[in-house]
């Protein structure tokens, strides 16, 4: 059972880590649209994307599938500023047209891409453990539980500019993912596959 609470602790540093901060600006994107009205479709986006994270992990550490780590590298940036180009042009949809299915296939995408980031890493970890199911569970737990914490605090500051300052909702989501983009753009250069 040790190992496990170690895989949770591993997956909860693995999100919150600010040195490698890739983690937070995407959720920071994924969340932005969002309000405490809105708590549960997102908590839904943070599961699914907890979901195929781990699943990425896992066909990776059972060498079912294993991708390009410099493309993979590059791709999450990448996956980041679409979704906070996707909460723009969302913002500017008509009411009746906004549904949360598109957000769900493409946050499972993303998740997958973000899963094959972190897979070799998560690999040498496990070197030569015989069970690897306990620890992506472990892991997933941890990540789960990072993401929900995360996704709180944007709610969070959503809540403090749009309810206190009064900031207007689409004015807030057009510029927190105006910002989300500026912060990714240095991860994206530097991580350019030239």
């Amino acid at each position: 059972m040790g190992d496990f609470f170690f895989y949770i602790k591993l997956g909860l540093q693995h999100v919150l880590d600010f040195s490698a901060y890739d983690h937070i600006l995407f959720l920071s994107a994924l969340a932005i649209p969002f309000t405490f009205k809105q708590l549960r479709p997102v908590i839904l986006l943070a599961t699914v994307f907890t979901i195929t994270h781990c699943l990425a992990l896992g066909l990776s550490v059972y060498d079912v599938l294993v991708m390009d780590v410099g493309l993979v590298e590059f791709l999450i940036p990448v996956t980041i500023v679409l979704t906070a180009l996707f909460n723009i042009v969302y913002q500017k949809s008509p009411e009746d047209k906004k549904n949360i299915i598109l957000h769900v296939i493409a946050t499972a995408f993303f998740g997958l891409i973000h899963g094959f980031g972190f897979s070799n890493y998560f690999k040498m970890l496990m070197g030569g453990e015989e069970d690897k199911f306990m620890p992506l569970l472990g892991f997933a737990t941890g990540i789960e539980i990072s993401q929900v914490l995360i996704v709180l605090c944007i709610l969070a500051i959503a809540f403090v500019f749009q309810s206190i300052i009064k900031v207007k909702q689409p004015l807030f989501v057009i510029a927190a993912s105006i910002l989300v983009i500026l912060l990714t753009v240095p991860v994206l250069i530097a991580a350019f596959p030239y």
